[in-house]
């Protein structure tokens, strides 16, 4: 399945009318079945479904390791992601519960995450970056996103490894790329715990809560954080930085990892 069609539109610019061929994203439900029960479905953009599946998964406390996991397989429709693993039952029957972190699409409810009920570990992680090299990581970001390039209708997120090391995830839905981008990197047994993530959008409590489900030192963006997700990075000794543009950002909370 490509994630993106072809459609005709009509086009008005400078008072002319046209009729042209035009890019747009794909949007689809995706099926997550774990263990051959179908846990949850997510409105997604049909790429990197795997990876998708293991970081929403691993956000939730379902998975606690990818070792765990024994068998991964997405069906031959793009639909659905066919798990088989070890599985925390409590946290499967917990999806729909207030409080818990969820994706917000199909399954759960994610307007009302509360900083007192995430079950996370607060990020104790010594890894810092030069502000420099943030800004200069910034500018590059949005130069390394294929389907945004292409449809402009796309969030996208990466995950910062070493120079040499990056993924990238790029969804309709904008905690979808986070769970893509470290699905990607947990699915290639890489450690989290020394890395930054950059994503395009606001710094929702959402987006905040699964930086700190993964246990990501750094999270920035762009544009602003939520009162939310302030509160969060508090709480969990996360680096929130948001405005990252030129050569300015404002770090709302844990100023320590930026030199």
């Amino acid at each position: 399945m490509k994630p993106i069609f072809e459609t005709e539109i009509t086009k008005i610019s400078d008072g002319k009318r046209v009729v042209k061929k035009d890019i747009v994203v794909a949007e689809i439900k995706l099926d997550i079945v774990l263990n051959n029960k179908k846990i949850a479905s997510l409105m997604a953009t049909p790429v990197d479904q795997e990876a998708l599946c293991i970081g929403y998964l691993k956000a939730e406390n379902i998975i606690k390791d990818i070792n765990d996991v024994k068998n991964i397989k997405l069906t031959n429709d793009g639909m659905s992601v066919e798990i088989e693993a070890i599985s925390d039952k409590k946290n499967i029957e917990k999806l729909n519960s207030e409080g818990v972190v969820v994706s917000g699409c199909g399954r759960g409810i994610s307007a009302n995450i509360n900083p007192d009920t995430i079950e996370a570990k607060v990020i104790k992680s010594n890894f810092y970056i030069e502000s420099d090299m943030l800004l200069e990581a910034m500018g590059k970001f949005y130069t390394e996103c294929p389907l945004y390039e292409e449809t402009g209708c796309v969030h996208t997120a990466k995950l910062y490894v070493d120079e040499r090391t990056y993924f990238i995830g790029e969804d309709i839905a904008q905690h979808n790329t986070i769970d893509k981008a470290v699905g990607k990197a947990i699915l290639k047994k890489v450690d989290v715990s020394n890395s930054f993530l950059m994503v395009s959008g606001r710094l929702s409590s959402e987006m905040v809560a699964k930086a700190v489900m993964h246990g990501i030192p750094i999270l920035a963006s762009r544009t602003a954080s939520t009162c939310l997700g302030v509160k969060i990075a508090e709480k969990f000794g996360l680096t929130l930085i948001g405005f990252v543009r030129g050569n300015r950002m404002n770090i709302y909370r844990n100023p320590q990892r930026i030199i």
